[in-house]
């Protein structure tokens, strides 16, 4: 009779061994899930691109930096490819040549104006770009993005009248 006594607590001893060892396991294959669940965010490379490479060279700025999803693009204004002012005096001239170079920052990296996210705008006279700013309905065709109109004393060269900054987020 000891002898079954002791093959019976052996037996039960195994037992609860056993289900101790597959309960560790269990909750051990849990934690590796919830750890392959998180995700490991590595830094990405920036990428950065020029329009104007000789340009934007000498006066030390690359007209865009795109990192992952989100590109920052610089400040256009209305220069032709060697840095000369264009459409004096002309502020509506002025913006569409800006918007004709953001254009180009846009599609370099396969966006739209409906990816702007900010638009940020720089004048020197503020009460002509409310005059001229129905131009932009035409470019933001599907809604306008957040951002700020500041009146400034001078931009970079004095012909300039205006200059036009823009942060884009491309879903993927």
């Amino acid at each position: 009779m000891k002898k079954l006594t002791n093959q019976l607590t052996l037996l039960i001893t195994l037992c609860a061994l056993t289900f101790g060892f597959q309960s560790c396991e269990q909750k051990q294959k849990e934690e590796t899930k919830e750890v392959e669940k998180e995700v490991i965010v590595e830094s990405e490379k920036p990428e950065y691109f020029l329009l104007r490479p000789e340009v934007e060279k000498a006066y030390g700025y690359s007209h865009a930096v795109k990192i992952g999803n989100d590109i920052k693009i610089s400040g256009a204004v209305s220069m032709d490819n060697e840095g000369n002012p264009t459409a004096i005096g002309d502020i509506e001239q002025q913006m569409k040549n800006c918007y004709a170079d953001l254009e180009k920052i846009l599609k370099h990296y396969g966006c739209t104006f409906d990816d702007v996210v900010k638009e940020d705008i720089f004048t020197t006279d503020m009460a002509q770009m409310l005059e001229k700013s129905a131009y932009r309905a035409e470019i933001y065709k599907n809604g306008f993005p957040t951002g700020s109109w500041l009146e400034v004393k001078g931009l970079a060269l004095p012909e300039f009248m205006v200059e036009i900054e823009l942060e884009v987020h491309k879903s993927e």
